[in-house]
This record gives C-alpha cells, structure tokens and sequence, in this order.
C-alpha cells in the first residue's frame, strides 16, 4: 500500500446518502486503488440537532452495495481514529483555545436574538449576510454562551488551483469570521474538517464544486496551525 495516497470519504448522518455523496466516495476509493493508497470513512456527527436515526446505517449498506470497501473507519479501524468526530471533541476545543491565545480567534458574545436582528437589518439593505465582527477586537474571555470565530485577515487574498476554474482567488474581506466552535462546545464542519484532514494524515482531498468558497477558510487554517494542507489530485 502507498502510505503517501491516503484520502476520505467524510459524509455526515443528517440524511439518507444521495448521489451527490457517492459520487465523491466513488472518486475517493478510485483514486486510492489506483495510487494503491488508504481509502477512509469519517463520520462527520458533530451536528447534534440534525442527525438523522439510521443514516449511519445507511451511508455504510450504501457503500456496502457499491462494492466500495474502506480501509479504515467505522467497523474497519485503524490508526488514526476515532472516526467519529463526536469522539474527537476534547480536540477540537483545545486546539480552538490555542487559535484564540495565538491571536488567529476570538470569543464571540453576541446573542442569537442579536444576530437575527443584525441578520435582517442586512437583508433590509439587501447586504450579503455575515457577522459584522462586533466582538473581534473586543479581547472578551470564555463565557458560557460564547464561541469561538476565526479572525479573517482582512488585508490580503487567498489564492488557490482548481483544475477546472485554474487559479481561484476569494478577497480576504468579504469573507465572515465564521465560527470555529459552538456555544455547546460542539466544532463547525471547518475546524474539525481541517484538524481530522491533518491528524489523520490525509493527502488529497476531492470534493464537490459547492464547497469550494470553504477552501479559503480551510487553508487560512492550516496556515494558523503551522500545518502543510493536502493536495489537490488534479493541479500541479
């Protein structure tokens, strides 16, 4: 097996799997058989509030059926587990902390009834919604109720390879400082994404064009961590 090919397949088990889901499991497992790589299955349960009872059986029978078997993950194990991000969480809140202490977060303190007013002042403007970063030089302290955003460096652009669009380039500032980890102590899909992507040793990663206005977030990450983000399969 080629120890340097090891991608995943991370889906989450707020509904039953739709093609959309198997198309980026079927490209992952492709690419790892071909490399003679690792394929993985994550579980991504971290949204407490929208699991669904029975997708995780689902999303397994589903790949089960496909012929597509998984190397490590739920049943298989492994060596970089657990592959279930609800088992991760000590994790993910210590490393938030650390982006906090190194000046890359904040806490945030605004209520929901805050943001929901803010949110349709904006829409009443007709202004892209987003955080207006009330909090972020406000130096507040962990509170109950609090979360943690990232720090968007307002000042510059992140630029990346896309082989079907090439170079792709987000302005810095319009981009929100978006939540690292919820008031329940829970992570957002960026941060643990980001962090399992690396602890788990991940090489390249494929996904589909509607979560290509994440990538700037994620790199901004690695970059914050000290960490050298996967590879794109499909760019020089």
């Amino acid at each position: 097996m080629n120890q340097s090919v090891r991608v995943r397949y991370a889906p989450s088990p707020t509904g039953i799997p739709h093609v959309g889901n198997i198309r980026t499991a079927l490209f992952n497992w492709l690419f790892a058989r071909h490399t003679g790589g690792a394929f993985l299955v994550r579980i991504e349960d971290t949204d407490v509030a929208r699991t669904v009872p029975g997708a995780l059986e689902a999303i397994l029978e589903s790949l089960r059926w496909l012929g597509i078997e998984w190397d490590e993950g739920p049943e298989a194990g492994g060596s970089y587990g657990p592959y279930f991000q609800s088992q991760r969480l000590e994790l993910y809140n210590r490393l938030a902390r650390e982006l906090v202490a190194g000046g890359y977060a904040y806490y945030c303190h605004c209520s929901p009834e805050r943001l929901e007013k803010m949110r349709e002042e904006q829409a009443a403007r007709k202004e892209s919604p987003g955080y207006d970063r009330c909090c972020r030089d406000l130096g507040l302290d962990a509170r109950p109720g609090a979360v943690i955003r990232y720090k968007i460096p307002l000042e510059s652009k992140t630029t990346f390879c896309d082989l079907i669009r090439g170079d792709v380039t987000f302005e810095n500032a319009t981009l929100d400082d978006f939540v690292l980890l919820k008031s329940d102590g829970y992570p957002t899909y960026h941060l643990a994404n980001v962090i399992d992507d690396h602890y788990m040793q991940i090489s390249h990663v494929m996904r589909g064009e509607e979560w290509l206005s994440s990538t700037p977030r994620h790199l901004m990450l690695y970059s914050a961590f000290g960490w050298q983000p996967p590879h794109s399969p499909t760019c020089p």
